[in-house]
This record gives structure tokens, C-alpha cells and sequence, in this order.
């Protein structure tokens, strides 16, 4: 055998490794999408680089996509076992939340293609959801220090359905997403803060996800918005709830900047949007600049967040750090 071939056939083997956390980079840049559109509601040079992020998030779900497809292919058993692993479970339901946020950014543009995707994206929702919390609630045995703000993500999966959902007309489907979203945040929410006073610090890799705080109340907020026509006391809660963990995560950052490189800090880049759009959307309906400078602000951390986290997988990627046996 040839050393190209050699070379070849190690290159191919790693797909076992791939993780499924490389679709949170997907979800970093649908994010980021929406986020610069949604400024682009008041600042109309904006969109242009929204287009292209969104394109940039399509060839970057296709490429991953595409090669999880090919591990789950030749690799079954290294699927299950990421399956069965009591964190990367959670992160399963990256895979459909990038296809509703896909779904979101594209309705704006190609109505008659997002529906599809929506529909894709919300059946596989619903199935990974059902799924992944009947694994918590199954035999297996988890201990506290398998709980992470990660837990979130197929909460938040589903507050996100009413984001296109209610702009295309399922209002009763985005009701029950939205709900069951709800639900479980608050159940959760109590669990999380129970193993951060009470239990051992999260370890370094997985700390980035504590950011993830900030997302469930501002995407909440927005597909509340959406579904209730307005702003009423409930959303004014839903802000303000997100504004202050964001405030918890900031007095964090200190910790963060002192972190190695992980793939977990791709768990930075939604949140971040999650919470420019909301200050977006309040902005606009309440005439408040305030909000708006605030979606500004954030939008500039958020553009900063991603460009530092590409530069640094991609540095990843050329050392040879990613893709390997943990």
C-alpha cells in the first residue's frame, strides 16, 4: 500500500471520531445569520452579510452532515456509543435545531423551501426529544456531574419550532413545542443550579457551556412574540430573565479566556445570538434605542465569538487536534 493510500485510509478512519458536537458550529452560524438580519431590520447593509453567512451555515451543515452520515454508515457502533455517553446525548438534537434554524433563516427568503425543512426538522425534534429524555429517565444511571447546561439544548430545540412555525401558519404545533420547551427549561433550570452550588465545579472543557444559560429565555421571548402578536408581561419576564444570566455568564468570562481550546466553546456563538435577536425584536416594537444598542453590542461580541472560534478550528483541524480517541 501506497503511503497516499496509507494516508488515505488513516484520514478516513477518523470519522469514528468525528463528534457529534460539530453540528453546534452549524448552529453558531444560522445563529449568526438571523442575528444580522435581524439588524438588518435597522441598518439595511446588513443583510448582505447575513445572505452569506446563511450560505456559509448551508455548506457547512451539508459538509458535516455528510460526513456524521458516513460515520454512522461505517461506524454504527461509535454512534451508539456517543449515544449512550451521559453528556454527548445531549447533543444530538444539534442536528435537528440546525435544521429549524435553517429552516428560520432561509423562510425570509425562499418561503416554499423552508417549509420543508421546517417539517423535517420539528418530526426529528419531537422524535429526539421524546428519546433523549427517556434515556435520562431510563435504567441507566447518571450522577450529578454528568449535568451541564448542555442538558438545555433539547429544550431549547423546541422553543425554537415557533421561530418559522408561526410565521408559516402552525400555530397549534408551535404552541405544543413551545410548551413542552418551557417545561422542561424550568425543570431543568432547577436541576442545573442544584449541581453548580451544590456539586463539584464543571470541569474546564465542558465550563463554555455554561453560556448556554442565556439561550432558552431569549429564544423563548421571541417565538413568544411571535406566537402572542406582542409584548406582554410574560415576554417583559422572558427578556429580562435572559438579560440576567447573561449578566451571570459576563462575571464568568474571566474563567473562560483562561480555557483551552475546545469544540465545547462553540456553545458561546448561539446563545450570544439568541439574545441580540430578542434585544433586536423588543427594540423595534418598543421604539426602545436602548435595545437595539444593546442587539448592537452583542451582534459585535457575537461576529467577534465566531470568526475567533473558526480561526480556531480550523487551527484544530490543521494540527491534528480534532478527530481523535478522547
Amino acid at each position: 500500500m501506497t503511503e497516499a493510500a496509507k494516508d488515505a485510509k488513516e484520514d478516513f478512519s477518523r470519522l469514528e471520531h468525528l463528534p457529534v458536537t460539530f453540528f453546534a458550529i452549524t448552529m453558531g452560524l444560522f445563529g449568526l445569520a438571523l442575528a444580522l438580519h435581524a439588524a438588518a431590520g435597522s441598518y439595511d447593509w446588513i443583510e448582505t452579510p447575513a445572505r452569506a453567512l446563511l450560505w456559509a451555515g448551508l455548506g457547512c451543515f451539508a459538509v458535516i452532515a455528510g460526513f456524521y452520515l458516513a460515520k454512522a454508515i461505517r461506524h454504527p457502533d461509535a454512534v451508539a456509543g456517543e449515544w449512550h455517553h451521559p453528556v454527548k446525548l445531549a447533543f444530538f438534537p444539534t442536528i435537528t435545531i440546525s435544521l429549524l434554524l435553517m429552516a428560520t433563516a432561509i423562510h425570509g427568503y425562499r418561503p416554499d423551501l423552508a417549509q420543508p425543512v421546517w417539517l423535517v426538522g420539528v418530526v426529528g425534534q419531537g422524535a429526539l426529544t421524546i428519546a433523549v429524555i427517556s434515556g435520562w429517565i431510563s435504567h441507566r444511571a447518571f450522577e450529578v456531574g454528568h449535568l451541564t447546561p448542555a442538558w438545555f439544548i433539547p429544550a431549547v430545540g423546541n422553543v425554537i419550532v415557533p421561530l418559522a412555525g408561526a410565521q408559516m401558519g402552525w400555530i397549534e404545533t408551535s404552541w405544543l413545542f413551545f410548551s413542552a420547551g418551557m417545561i422542561f427549561w424550568l425543570i431543568l433550570l432547577v436541576l442545573v443550579f442544584n449541581r453548580l452550588i451544590f456539586h463539584a465545579p464543571i470541569p474546564g472543557r465542558l465550563f463554555p457551556t455554561l453560556v448556554i444559560l442565556i439561550a432558552p429565555p431569549a429564544v423563548a421571548f421571541v417565538s413568544y412574540f411571535r406566537l402572542a402578536g406582542g409584548v406582554d408581561a410574560f415576554g417583559h419576564v422572558l427578556l429580562n430573565s435572559a438579560y440576567v444570566f447573561a449578566a451571570l455568564v459576563l462575571m464568568q468570562v474571566p474563567k473562560l479566556m483562561k480555557l483551552p481550546f475546545a469544540l465545547s466553546w462553540w456553545a458561546l456563538s448561539f446563545p450570544l445570538a439568541a439574545l441580540s435577536v430578542a434585544s433586536f425584536v423588543y427594540g423595534r416594537e418598543a421604539a426602545s434605542g436602548t435595545h437595539v444598542g444593546i442587539g448592537l453590542v452583542v451582534l459585535a461580541a457575537l461576529v467577534l465569538v465566531v470568526a475567533g472560534l473558526l480561526y480556531r478550528t480550523g487551527l484544530a483541524i490543521l494540527r491534528d487536534e480534532i478527530c481523535r480517541p478522547e
